[in-house]
């Protein structure tokens, strides 16, 4: 995994670095949370890894501007504040885990590794269709940063049989059997309930197929 750590203490950021390269991630460490945030923004991250008393912006501070700019990549706090409020804080603001200091490094481990399974289990549940989109085949739901989306019925037939077809292109026959169950309805009419739908998206991932029909392409991070 790649993992952005941000810890002002030099020798607990060394440490914990220094362990979880052995563990074969690529960890990006800093001090500052301006920096760190710059940095996030910027790159492409599996984790984020935060201590909250921190210089320049706090832990719960970064999170919050990197939520704003709509990223939303699991966070691990660690910190020695032991309030409810604070715990609280922070998975109001959708933390992942909360670990204590002092801790044991072999307990941060475990921690990320469930953190890890957790997001191979949504991985398999959700098809990613852009950076925040997803659809859930089990609940048939269109999802955005984890938030489900309002859709009209028709809207949703189209996402669940572009997302059943990923990666192919669906004709405008197929989307008239699928989702207008064979109803005489013409390709204009079929491209208007598109481009409502594109409206009511709040990133552009349905591809045209000239004269042909429709496809979602699989996203895939870089």
């Amino acid at each position: 995994m790649k993992i952005a750590l941000l810890e002002d203490e030099m020798m607990l950021r060394s440490s914990i670095e220094e362990y979880l390269k052995s563990l074969n991630h690529r960890v990006s460490s800093f001090s500052s949370g301006k920096k760190a945030v710059k940095t996030i923004l910027g790159e492409s991250f599996d984790l984020l890894i935060f201590d909250i008393n921190v210089p320049k912006l706090n832990g719960f501070e970064v999170l919050e501007q990197l939520r704003e700019n709509r990223v939303f990549i699991p966070v691990i706090y660690i910190s020695a504040l032991v309030n409810i409020e604070e715990i609280t804080k922070a998975y109001e603001l959708g933390a992942a885990d909360y670990i204590k200091k002092p801790f044991h490094l072999k307990e941060l481990a475990l921690r990320i590794n469930r953190v890890a399974k957790s997001m191979e289990d949504k991985k398999r549940e959700h098809i990613l269709l852009s950076q925040n989109h997803s659809f859930s085949k089990s609940k048939n739901q269109l999802f955005y940063a984890e938030e489900p989306l309002e859709l009209t019925k028709k809207q949703l037939d189209i996402i669940k049989t572009l997302c059943l077809n990923i990666d192919h292109t669906v004709s405008f026959d197929k989307l008239r059997d699928m989702v207008w169950s064979a109803e005489p309805v013409d390709n204009a009419t079929i491209r208007a309930e598109i481009s409502r739908l594109r409206k009511a998206l709040k990133e552009d991932f349905i591809e045209s197929v000239k004269g042909v029909g429709y496809k979602i392409t699989r996203y895939t991070p870089v």
